[in-house]
């Protein structure tokens, strides 16, 4: 069991509706063939009342767990089937999917093509409620709570394509024994009970009110920014908005002229800038290292983490051998918010908005996962079509004014070694590929790097993580950063998932933000060292 679900709350037993009101929601047994259908275009001025639900296939236990979102009251539960899920020739084929495929985020179980081994998105609520790619209501969660599943992958097949716009996967299915987290409405969570319970999943609740949890999050950072303002200081122990953080990056490059310079690399499609902080010690046509955060605008930890980061570079360079040895022979850049536009809209309207905010022609929906739009196996298996899904690959590879500034930066630099992205949430360290599901030629030096990376990490809190090739640790997933990276010719490219594995998710709160970050550095440092002594 992971850490974190062990201490979820039991859920109760659900009302048990009639037969015929249980069929308009979900198909019983023997049922399922009548059930596949296309969602809805999005009705203006709906509200979202969702539960979050984790599964995980073919995983024997029962785990409760609550996961928040923006503005959402909910529950999170946890449920499974106790049977290993495997897709049949027929379900295993996009061909034979329905017309509901395509719909879904980035597990894609309903949403693109390629391969059934991987996980899946689906939200709680009428199809216009923000909690995912559509409205932009105030209030886009309403009353909803979090659940953890092991369900048999064809039936979370069914319920996701029907459940497309009323359901959020936190965490998409992938492979058995993987987890598996939902944000289900409270309005139909007693459905939603009832057909798990109909194929014997077990859950839990993990988080009850998602809603109060960000109500929590956001006294906690006002409160945080009122001492920061009465005392002219700088809290790297909680989360601040995008321009706080563009402050905290001026302040650090101020207090270490010599080493730190802030650039702007682009601007984004809302037409904020796009700002790396670059650390060198001079010289011209140097190696270097990269690192993002944040390109998924809800994974707050990351933006959190990359800022304490950039910090603890600069005050350790000349007290730390490591790091001045490092910054003597390489320059490093870091961009802290990699999706600024998403960032922003998780703080004034959609806590759990991950896209970017482009706007999609002849669409309704906002957005593409900029994680989707590098040039490495664009459109493949692990991205949606759909530019409503959570997981849209965008019109074309590098659409994304975003994700086009980066790969413009790396080609014109021509130097860059190492290319390091941060995510959360899941804990774990993954190196190419995710678009295609071999071997890199230098699989055992990255996998050996990312397993000393992993272990230093865990040395300091006792934090796990788990280490390989994204399509074998989480799931198929094309067009994804890293493997841009790879394919380019940066060997060292690697991709961090931080805490948690879903008691909290997104919504970690504050007070973990300084262990993760000071755990993430060591492993961070790792790789850094490794870079260094290994040119190419």
């Amino acid at each position: 069991m992971q850490e974190g679900l062990q201490s979820g709350k039991r859920c109760s037993a659900p009302l048990i509706p009639s037969k015929a009101s249980l069929r308009s929601f979900f198909p019983l047994p023997g049922q399922m063939e009548d059930w596949q259908q296309s969602p809805d275009a999005a009705h203006p001025g709906a509200k979202t009342s969702t539960t979050s639900l984790g599964l995980s296939l073919g995983h024997l236990g029962h785990v409760c767990r609550w996961d928040a979102s923006a503005h959402i009251s909910t529950s999170v539960l946890g449920f499974h089937f106790p049977v290993s899920g495997q897709l049949s020739k027929d379900e295993a084929d996009p061909a034979s999917r329905g017309p509901c495929w395509g719909y879904l985020g980035p597990g894609n179980i309903c949403g693109g093509s390629g391969s059934p081994s991987r996980t899946l998105q689906y939200r709680a609520g009428p199809p216009t409620a923000a909690v995912g790619s559509h409205g932009t209501s105030p209030d886009p969660f309403g009353q909803s709570c979090t659940l953890h599943l092991l369900p048999l992958f064809q039936h979370v097949l069914h319920l996701s394509c029907f459940w497309v716009h009323q359901l959020t996967f936190w965490r998409f299915p992938s492979y058995p024994d993987h987890p598996v987290d939902i944000q289900v409405p409270f309005v139909h969570l007693q459905d939603i009970k009832v057909f798990l319970e109909s194929y014997q999943m077990k859950y839990f609740v993990l988080i009850e009110d998602v809603q109060a949890m960000v109500d929590e999050e956001a006294r906690e950072m006002e409160l945080s920014h009122q001492r920061d303002r009465s005392s002219n200081s700088f809290n790297y122990a909680a989360y601040h908005p995008l321009e706080s953080i563009y402050k905290a990056m001026d302040e650090i490059a101020a207090e270490y002229p010599q080493l730190v310079s802030k650039h702007q690399i682009g601007e984004t499609y809302e037409k904020r800038p796009l700002y790396i902080l670059k650390f060198s010690t001079g010289g011209l046509d140097r190696p270097a290292i990269w690192i993002d955060a944040g390109i998924h605008a809800r994974e707050w930890v990351t933006q959190a983490t990359a800022l304490w980061t950039a910090k603890k570079i600069a005050s350790d360079y000349g007290n730390d051998p490591s790091v001045t040895s490092l910054l003597n022979t390489m320059d490093l850049f870091l961009l802290v918010v990699a999706n600024p536009d998403g960032y922003v809209f998780t703080h004034t309207n959609n806590r759990m908005w991950r896209k970017t905010r482009s706007r999609v022609p002849g669409s309704i929906c906002v957005g593409v996962d900029p994680n989707r739009n590098w040039d490495a196996g664009f459109g493949g298996p692990g991205a949606s079509n759909n530019p409503c899904s959570d997981s849209y690959h965008g019109p074309s590879a590098n659409s994304e004014v975003e994700v086009r500034s980066v790969v413009d930066f790396i080609k014109s630099h021509g130097n860059v070694k190492a290319f390091i992205s941060i995510h959360s949430y899941s804990q774990l360290l993954m190196y190419p590929f995710g678009y295609k599901c071999s071997n890199t030629k230098d699989y055992k030096e990255l996998d050996d790097v990312g397993k000393a990376a992993a272990s230093a990490l865990t040395s300091l809190y006792g934090t796990s993580y788990k280490v390989g090739p994204i399509c074998s640790v989480i799931y198929q997933a094309s067009g994804g950063s890293i493997d841009w990276s790879y394919d380019y010719g940066i060997k060292y490219s690697f991709a961090f998932e931080l805490r948690d594995t879903g008691r909290y998710g997104f919504l970690l709160p504050a007070n973990q933000i300084i262990p993760t970050a000071q755990e993430t550095w060591l492993g961070l440092k790792t790789i850094l060292e490794h870079v260094r002594d290994h040119p190419y």
